[in-house]
């Protein structure tokens, strides 16, 4: 059996945990719980074997508290379902048992222990909740196999008190720790992080559902217009390549950049196929129906950076790659580099009538919908080389809505703190926003980012961008 998990945290992004669990002929035991993994549309910063090591950690530390719970729930199965002992604690409204804290600093545990990477975009709290949203969908499909005949609601009942069982254990279990003398495990100090919405602040988000749709009017410091004049990136207007063509360029010149070998360079994207690119830690099967997909022409692909999935059609998309010495963001948070990496975007957007500003994390919006999302990923400096900070954006030039919504498996739970409830509506091209064909588009984008000293952040009174900056 397989039962997945998910958990949208608001003006963030979502974590899915999937328990995969060998169900016993005679009841459940404690090896059910084959293993637990860890997926979504969320961001790690740092370097590659650093976030592989964590993501390896993780899902060590997601499989041990699964099988934590299958042990727990088996101490109340009798020769029927699972038995209705003494209920521990009632479950939350987010299917996390309020009565234990464990799970959640045990997951909190893991992410300390890597100093090297930073959580961006969810928490422990999140997974945590994701976690036992996986639980329970996999302890009800166990009483559903052993109790046909049973109705949802006794299922739906034996299954609660199971996954209260696996609270008092865990509580039972923390409490025992605490009355152990500490030992310093080297956990470093720094708590993950969540970098929301446009203020650049860095703040713990609740899990608590909230419906909201973001838009932030943008305002940049002074001095980030110096560091672009003073970047003075090359612009390429790319020949067409084919989908995994152009992740594998996209990775090989953001490491010539890092290595020296390139300067600072602008690519806009020509697409020779149509594609879903997925991001780095999103789990290919959730996020795109593949069948469809092939039967679409759509190649399937994944990219070097987090996020989210990319609809790709070549005369519907825009694409383009930033690749710079990392010192072009130093000294900014994670928040602070998406702004800045995008500022001659909004610049340019702006110039031609469009109220473009930021949404959440990391997407490109007006006020009538997103535009499009970015992604980073930072390559590190080694033996004297500059390092580079490889920023990419996907705008919806146009879109196929109904295709888009056959390819790909948008989960209610990613679009739960929207107030545009469909991932179809939400997105609003800018082909219906600007009077410019694609082409056209491109070149005007091209030659705004040539031309820092034009560019304006309200066009109506005619502002150079430096008397719209904080």
């Amino acid at each position: 059996m397989t039962a997945r998990g998910e958990c949208k945290t608001p003006g963030g992004k979502l974590v899915a945990v999937t328990v995969e669990q060998a169900a016993g002929e005679c009841g459940m035991r404690s090896d059910d719980a084959a293993a637990a993994r860890l997926d979504g549309d969320f961001f790690i910063e740092g370097s590659g074997g650093d976030v592989t090591a964590f993501i390896e950690d993780m899902n060590r530390t997601l499989t041990m508290l699964a099988a934590q719970a299958v042990t727990a729930a088996a101490a109340h199965v009798t020769d029927g379902p699972l038995a209705a002992g003494p209920a521990a604690a009632s479950v939350t409204a987010a299917d996390k048992p309020s009565g234990d804290p464990s799970a959640e600093s045990r997951i909190e545990q893991t992410i300390r222990r890597h100093s090297g990477v930073t959580l961006i975009g969810t928490s422990a709290e999140a997974i945590a909740t994701a976690l036992w949203r996986a639980l329970r969908r996999a302890l009800r499909q166990h009483d559903d196999s052993r109790a046909p005949n049973d109705g949802p609601s006794a299922s739906a009942a034996t299954s609660d008190v199971s996954v209260n069982a696996v609270a008092a254990a865990n509580t039972a279990q923390s409490q025992h720790r605490q009355a152990r003398p500490h030992h310093d495990d080297g956990a470093a100090s720094v708590p993950a992080q969540l970098l929301p919405a446009a203020n650049g602040q860095v703040t713990a988000q609740p899990v608590a559902r909230s419906v909201t749709q973001t838009y932030a009017v943008p305002t940049f410091p002074a001095a980030w217009l110096e560091r672009w004049k003073q970047l003075g990136p090359a612009i390429v207007l790319d020949v067409p390549r084919t989908p995994a063509e152009q992740m594998a360029v996209d990775e090989r010149w953001a490491g010539e950049v890092a290595a020296g070998r390139r300067g600072p360079t602008v690519r806009f994207w020509q697409w020779a196929a149509p594609a879903v690119v997925v991001g780095r830690f999103q789990s290919i099967p959730d996020e795109v129906h593949e069948d469809v997909a092939a039967r679409e022409g759509f190649a399937v692909v994944r990219r070097c950076t987090g996020g989210g999935a990319m609809f790709i059609e070549p005369g519907n998309t825009i694409t383009y790659s930033l690749y710079a010495p990392r010192d072009f963001t130093a000294g900014l948070t994670v928040t602070q580099s998406y702004r800045l990496c995008d500022m001659w975007l909004i610049a340019a957007l702006r110039g031609l009538g469009l109220e473009a500003g930021f949404s959440g994390v990391n997407d490109i919006a007006s006020p009538a919908g997103k535009i499009g999302g970015a992604a980073q990923r930072r390559f590190p400096a080694q033996d004297g080389d500059p390092g580079a900070v490889l920023h990419h954006v996907t705008l919806a030039y146009d879109i196929d809505a109904a295709k888009m919504a056959r390819v790909l498996n948008t989960s209610a739970e990613k679009m739960s703190d929207k107030a545009v409830r469909s991932a179809v509506r939400r997105v609003d091209p800018l082909r219906s926003q600007i009077g410019l064909s694609r082409d056209a588009l491109v070149a005007a984008l091209a030659n705004s980012l040539a031309d820092p000293d034009a560019w304006r952040v309200d066009t109506n009174q005619g502002r150079p961008l430096t008397a719209g900056l904080q």
